[in-house]
């Protein structure tokens, strides 16, 4: 009986004991392992065959002579223990008299950092370490970037390795001053400072006389001090992860709600359908319940019989998310190949896979200085933040205000290899997509009795784009119809006339001129554009701004030969006299469509005849409705 009081208190004493998630990051060899591997030995949260075993793989992979090499109670992997690094996240979970603890070790090298962000999106502290004898260095500035990118806002810098530069408090000092300079250009932060040595346990658990200079709290006394607290969202976020439809009288759908709380006969909206209904029932693994919490996973029953699928988003009616195919946001790119705009793409929002595009980068953040400066590309383990458009809308927030619809992943399409993460940064609050009062595309179009579209025109130079492109503008302008001609050569004079012709610019070049046509078509006009759009992956890019039910890819098709005879504007000419580099078709690469809505071969087809195809091809297609 006493054995089971006793228990009972135990267990209601480690309930009451809050729970602070941190992760140890910083560069390669700084001591993170060992730092943890002391910290878990000198706290008594490791069992005595755990130290048993450690103790015996120190003689064989330690590096720490006749001792302990406490990096091996936290190194599980062989290839870690042979190398002498961390590869994997490691959790480790302890807790003293006042915390709980869950604490991932995360590597230190650059090709492991999206480990590292990954644990970092789960935190709510971060033990920065370095290591004193060589100061700050440019991949723990990146490790701090990305921490406080994914939300942690307090960190802890562990200047370890004390005992190579002899103790001295000048060198911590001025670690302390250099480090405090770096990180001032992080967002809201705390940034507190200790002076230890993980291998001895100097400043980790207990006080160190080496270091009794220092008079703050050691390593754990700031671990049990911090603020634990993480901001919960208040709005309703329910992402439906499951449909459960065992028969016909019965439609569930089910999910973890991750902002907010649900009460049977809370009035809700699904997001992006728009469509709205009411809770009738809430169940969980416990049972049925009336309401429901952050955190809980719930399979609730609606009011209506809606045809929702996997990917929506539930959320009161009077604080939806934000429901849009454009968004700005914050990225750690993690592969290879440099992020470009215009590239294909897939993004995974909470259960909801959907396509689209980098418009653009806005900036990368250097490392260095923490500072952000314009880019044109990420590459491999770069921050920065672009502009992204989507196919179709989808639900989402602000990451600020709510992790789980705030965040995504980005994902090769071909591969389906995990490329990036981001984090939401543009959204406006309870904003939907139009408003009651806006004056919609369709309306405007009606206006004019046509039905907007965008025509590019697409090939080689010399094969004609621009001259059908105006044909067919006056062909419009004749019929009573609403047109506008978007050129190459006009828009290189004006709006891109700071671009010049290397493969980012001309991508650049392309995707201010989709952005350009789709305005034009929200206006309601038929767009004529003419671009040469050389590979396949810009014309996915141009349709995934402009909107595949708006495109016509007409592929204004003549040989090489006879574009070079024709050579209207003089450039095969230079290309020949060698005046003229990396021209497409020649020395650059040109992709031919192989599936495009239209094909204009003007080798065979004479001017009106080409002009006469577009136009049945629009009239065929609804585009020119007359009133």
């Amino acid at each position: 009986m006493g054995g089971e009081i006793a228990f009972r208190r135990y267990a209601e004493g480690q309930h009451a004991k809050d729970l602070l998630r941190l992760i140890t990051c910083g560069s390669v060899d700084d001591g993170k392992s060992t730092l943890i591997g002391r910290l878990l030995l000198d706290t008594g949260s490791l069992p005595e065959d755990v130290v048993r075993a450690a103790a015996r793989d120190s003689e064989r992979w330690g590096t720490n002579g006749d001792q302990l090499d406490v990096a091996l109670l936290v190194d599980g992997l062989q290839s870690e223990r042979e190398q002498g690094i961390t590869i994997d996240v490691a959790h480790r979970y302890f807790d003293t008299a006042r915390r709980k603890f869950i604490l991932a070790d995360t590597p230190g090298h650059e090709q492991y950092t999206r480990n590292m962000a990954t644990a970092a999106s789960t935190a709510t502290a971060a033990v920065l370490l370095l290591d004193a004898s060589r100061g700050l260095r440019p991949q723990t500035l990146r490790h701090a970037c990305i921490a406080r990118l994914m939300g942690v806002r307090q960190f802890i810098v562990a200047v370890n390795k004390m005992d190579l530069v002899g103790h001295d408090p000048a060198v911590y000092a001025q670690i302390v001053a250099t480090t405090r300079e770096a990180l001032a250009r992080l967002p809201s932060h705390e940034a507190h400072f200790v002076p230890l040595v993980a291998r001895s346990g100097d400043n980790v658990v207990g006080r160190s006389a080496a270091l009794d200079w220092y008079t703050g709290p050691t390593l754990l006394g700031l671990l049990e001090t911090l603020d634990s607290s993480e901001p919960e969202a208040p709005e309703l976020r329910l992402p439906v992860q499951y449909v459960a439809r065992p028969n016909e009288h019965f439609r569930g759908y089910a999910g973890t709600i991750s902002g907010g709380q649900l009460q049977v006969g809370d009035k809700v909206v699904a997001l992006p359908a728009g469509v709205r209904s009411q809770v009738v029932s809430i169940d969980t693994a416990q049972g049925p319940r009336q309401q429901a919490a952050v955190g809980e996973a719930v399979m609730i029953t609606l009011a209506d019989q809606l045809d929702l699928g996997r990917g929506q988003v539930l959320a009161h009616l009077a604080a939806p998310p934000n429901v849009g195919t454009r968004f700005e946001a914050e990225v750690v790119w993690m592969a290879p190949q440099p992020l470009v705009a215009g590239d294909g793409l897939e993004f995974k929002f909470a259960h909801r896979y959907v396509a689209g595009s980098a418009a653009r980068v806005v900036h990368r953040v250097d490392v260095a200085d923490l500072g952000a400066h314009p880019a044109m590309t990420l590459g491999l383990n770069d921050v920065g933040r672009c502009e992204f458009v989507l196919a179709e809308p989808i639900a989402f927030d602000s990451y600020d205000e709510h992790r789980a619809t705030g965040s995504f992943a980005i994902i090769d399409r071909v591969t389906h290899q995990t490329l990036g993460a981001g984090l939401v940064r543009s959204a406006s609050r309870g904003r939907l997509i139009a408003a009651p009062e806006q004056v919609t595309r369709p309306q405007r179009a009606a206006q004019k009795h046509q039905r907007p579209a965008v025509v590019w025109l697409n090939g080689l130079s010399g094969s004609g784009k621009s001259t059908i492109g105006a044909a067919l503008d006056r062909a419009l302008f004749e019929r009573g119809h609403h047109s506008y001609l978007l050129d190459g050569d006009g828009l290189r004079q004006g709006l891109n006339r700071d671009l010049g012709f290397s493969p980012p610019e001309r991508r650049e070049n392309l995707r201010r001129a989709a952005e350009a046509a789709r305005l034009l078509a929200d206006a309601g006009l038929i767009v004529i554009a003419a671009f040469i759009s050389p590979l396949q992956s810009d014309r996915d890019a141009v349709r995934a701004i402009v909107g595949a039910e708006l495109l016509v890819d007409v592929h204004v098709d003549a040989p090489l030969a006879e574009c070079e005879r024709r050579d209207p504007k003089g450039h095969y000419r230079r290309v020949r006299a060698g005046t003229l580099r990396e021209f497409t078709g020649i020395d650059a690469p040109y992709e031919p469509p192989q599936s495009p809505d239209l094909r204009l071969d003007t080798l065979q087809l004479d001017l009106a005849a080409a002009v006469d195809r577009l136009l049945a091809y629009l009239e065929a297609d609804g585009c020119l409705a007359t009133a």
